[in-house]
């Protein structure tokens, strides 16, 4: 356990860069009691950090001369950007300078640099971007959101072992009710890949697997795990954002509509921004890359320095609690299933 973990922030990621990813990283320094790598253009950082207030926050600066932008494909990240500040980050990780990475930058490049530099767990075939959504009760834990559009039964199986680790262990869910997300409740309904990995979670050790879950499932908090590919789970994530923001400008349409609304509106404003930090993203903080030998979490592009302080907050938890460790042995205790399944099937 590391009673001061040291996380590594690319702090050029993200539509606003150092303006908004500095503040939010000295800021969790301060709450948090972490040591930040700032890695991005030293000057830039520098500037911005002169203008806040950083009494009790401990960081550094790691140059970074490259930086990477949205339309630039992974794999030409991985081979020509040896200098940007995702690559950075993640060497640092590697060479134990880091115990975690923290980017809001390209996530496709956030997860190939983590899957190569930083390295899978041994007996982890896929590892899975896990992201948390509100509920009616509790947070729900979703995963694969988008690092593998195309998965194996196995891979969804490995999904479901290590978002139940990651529950149990940071959201501290005692028993994590593990679900596939399927087109109907009944055992028997879905598609092959749905079907192939129903069996196999359901023969998994120490795991409380209920079955599927249908799309309207994920927000009752009756579920506490939802397993499903990449592209499904990418889809479901964006819509559930869109859906919330949706909603937001449709009832301040509605206060707005007349003046009887509007008092009304007033009377509840309270509650309306409850209501409004329960389905912020920024709560969150970021999705976490389960399945490395060491944490990186990738953040929403349009991250704000809350988000930021929220992503550092979770990977020193992640650190402190040695969850990494508790991620490995689930994964070899049930290793001789992911193993025949794929023996069968290859």
């Amino acid at each position: 356990m590391s009673d001061r973990p040291v996380i590594a922030v690319d702090a050029m990621g993200g539509d606003f860069g150092p303006a908004v990813l500095v503040p939010g990283a000295i800021e969790a320094s301060r709450l948090y009691g972490v040591k930040v790598l700032l890695v991005g253009d030293t000057p830039k950082m520098a500037r911005v950090a002169e203008g806040i207030d950083c009494t009790g926050a401990e960081f550094d600066y790691v140059q970074a001369d490259e930086v990477v932008l949205m339309n630039e494909r992974p794999a030409d990240v991985l081979r020509r950007k040896k200098n940007s500040s995702i690559q950075i980050g993640c060497r640092l990780v590697r060479e134990g300078k880091a115990d975690a990475v923290v980017s809001a930058g390209h996530s496709g490049a956030a997860v190939a640099c983590g899957m190569f530099i930083i390295g899978r767990l041994k007996g982890v075939e896929r590892p899975a971007l896990c992201t948390l959504l509100p509920t009616e009760k509790k947070p729900v834990i979703v995963l694969d959101v988008g690092a593998n559009v195309d998965c194996r039964p196995y891979h969804l199986f490995q999904f479901g072992l290590m978002g139940d680790a990651f529950a149990r262990d940071i959201l501290n869910y005692a028993s994590p009710r593990v679900s596939i997300l399927s087109i109907g409740e009944e055992e028997g309904k879905g598609n092959s890949q749905v079907k192939e990995s129903y069996e196999l979670l359901k023969l998994a050790k120490n795991l409380n697997f209920i079955g599927n879950a249908e799309g309207r499932d994920i927000f009752t908090g009756d579920v506490d795990v939802v397993v499903c590919d990449g592209f499904v789970g990418n889809i479901v994530v964006k819509m559930g954002e869109g859906l919330a923001m949706a909603l937001t400008r449709m009832l301040k349409n509605v206060f707005k509509s007349n003046p009887l609304a509007m008092l009304g509106g007033l009377l509840a404003r309270g509650a309306f921004r409850k209501f409004k930090r329960t389905i912020d993203y920024a709560e969150y903080g970021g999705a976490p890359l389960l399945g490395l030998k060491r944490l990186a979490i990738v953040c929403h592009g349009k991250s704000n320095s809350k988000a930021m302080t929220s992503a550092i907050r979770m990977a020193a938890t992640f650190v402190r609690k040695n969850t990494q460790e508790k991620l490995a042995e689930t994964i070899q205790t049930n290793e001789e299933l992911t193993r025949v399944h794929r023996q069968l099937n290859a």
